[in-house]
């Protein structure tokens, strides 16, 4: 019997990295999306339009829970906008989706976290790092993980997946890389910019896909891990290396923007766990 794995989300940005990542390892992903969009996909994806958030939402329509190997937990309202209202509102929506999975018979449940659970921190991010989050974001997040793990580790393998600052796929994403490639299209030639020093872990977007999917359905694997490099570089020298790479003729404005108040110094994700798990997965030695 072929088994499945289940990504929420998966039409958005990091969504249909995921799944791609979920068909490699040989599984059958089915990838749950509000709105199904011709293309998004390829053949191997089984596609089902369904708001997970609703509260008669049930995952046994979607495949009988002995052939899930794994739930993978994406879908995310306004993830770019920090302070945006709806993360609190929906809150709710994402635990009672978490906690019902347990109930079903889901043995296996991966969510996607991010490293504004944290808040200010400066180096690195273990598993244990304290957090105190400063953005509504952040804030909802920590929440979820915490409530999460409180509600059903003890009931289902649970693990969360705690990303930082993704880049790649940049047509898709609404990141300073996705504005820096519209303001060269307008013709532009000087980006307006903050001083670029703060250092961050920077990941692609399909390396980010493959670390997901491996995690996710790793026997054993629960709790926090990093999905990240673990190598920390600062904005400026990754923006000036973007537009190198994509030839673009357009020069940053240092400091015309002053540095997000909320952003630490350097922050990054300790990446010792998803590098053992990579390196022996079927992605060992992939770019």
């Amino acid at each position: 019997m072929e088994r499945t794995v289940v990504i929420t989300g998966a039409g958005g940005y990091v969504g249909r990295h995921v799944t791609s990542a979920v068909a490699a390892l040989g599984y059958e992903p089915i990838a749950l999306v509000r709105r199904h969009r011709p293309g998004d996909f390829d053949s191997l994806t089984r596609v089902v339009e369904a708001d997970v958030l609703e509260p008669t939402f049930d995952i046994t329509s979607v495949a009988a829970p002995d052939r899930i190997a794994a739930v993978v937990h994406l879908a995310w309202q306004d993830g770019f906008v920090h302070n945006a209202a709806s993360h609190l509102e929906r809150l709710s929506d994402h635990y009672r989706f978490l906690t019902s999975l347990p109930k079903a018979g889901i043995a296996r449940i991966a969510a996607l976290g991010s490293m504004h659970e944290i808040g200010y921190w400066e180096g690195a991010v273990t598993a244990e790092t304290p957090t105190n989050p400063v953005t509504l974001y952040g804030i909802a997040k920590d929440a979820l993980r915490r409530s999460a793990m409180l509600s059903i580790a003890d009931r289902a393998a649970f693990a969360w997946l705690r990303a930082y600052y993704i880049l790649g796929d940049d047509r898709r994403n609404s990141s300073i890389f996705a504005k820096l490639l519209e303001a060269a299209d307008r013709g532009e030639k000087v980006f307006p910019f903050t001083t670029g020093k703060t250092l961050y872990d920077f990941i692609d977007v399909s390396e980010l896909g493959r670390q997901i999917a491996v995690a996710a359905v790793s026997d054993g694997v629960t709790g926090v891990i990093n999905v990240a490099t673990g190598r920390p570089e600062s904005l400026a020298s990754r923006v000036e290396r973007f537009i190198d790479e994509n030839g673009l003729d357009i020069t940053l404005q240092y400091g015309a923007f002053p540095d997000r108040p909320y952003d630490s110094p350097g922050i990054w994700g300790d990446a010792t766990r998803i590098r053992g798990l990579m390196a022996t997965s079927l992605f060992d030695g992939r770019a």
